[in-house]
């Protein structure tokens, strides 16, 4: 059984500034650094990054010692990034899908992701939801407060059997989904949930960064 991470990293960071937001160090490291070590950690066979090809020379001097990373360049939509990393997976059984910018996740959280798409086959991390959620049409008067009982907060990574994933996306070629577990579920896979952290934030802008500092302390006790 052979075990494949897709980390992808092909966005532009328009949200956060002028530089891209996975090489911002948080205490001297990268994020991006942070989200392919606890990969790493985990025993992934293969680390596959579908970089923005701004930074593809850069990521390749921060990982230039680990024949387990493999740097592409990503697609101009997440799809496409993420496809274009599946191609690149051909070897592996399983893959997971993950977001280059949650450098929060954790090698617990990816072991137990592991366990759970050999078991399911088609898996997500996800959270509950905390906050009460209302609908609201174009006018902006509340329509409906929807149940919250049942609604989950999608993270990262989403683990899938190869086949399975890979038929999905060469269905939906050319569509824009953002996120596989989706993808999947318009294909008619069965997609179930693993436990996440409410700690996994994606680091979008440059508010987040304090939140992640912290975060990154509590996890590694920095």
């Amino acid at each position: 059984m052979k075990l494949g991470a897709i980390i992808t990293a092909g966005g532009t960071s328009s949200r956060f500034g002028n530089t891209n937001k996975l090489l911002e160090k948080i205490n001297n490291k990268e994020i991006i650094k942070y989200t392919i070590e606890a990969f790493l950690s985990a025993n992934i066979d293969k680390i596959i990054i579908c970089a923005n090809k701004t930074i593809i020379d850069t990521l390749e001097q921060i990982f230039n010692n680990t024949s387990k990373i493999k740097i592409i360049e990503g697609g101009s939509t997440r799809q496409k990034s993420v496809y274009n990393g599946i191609q690149a997976a051909s070897d592996c059984d399983y893959v997971l899908i993950h977001d280059g910018a949650r450098p929060m996740i954790t090698k617990e959280i990816i072991e137990n992701t592991i366990q759970a798409v050999i078991e399911k086959k088609a898996v997500s991390v996800m959270t509950k939801t905390i906050d009460t959620i209302k609908e609201v049409d174009e006018n902006g008067k509340i329509t409906k407060t929807i149940d919250r009982s049942k609604l989950y907060n999608t993270q990262t990574p989403q683990a899938f059997e190869y086949n399975l994933i890979k038929s999905a996306h060469e269905k939906f070629k050319g569509q824009n989904f953002t996120d596989d577990a989706g993808l999947a579920e318009a294909f008619g896979y069965e997609v179930y949930i693993v436990q996440g952290d409410y700690r996994n934030i994606k680091v979008t802008t440059r508010s987040d960064l304090a939140l992640a500092k912290i975060y990154l302390g509590e996890i590694y006790g920095q």
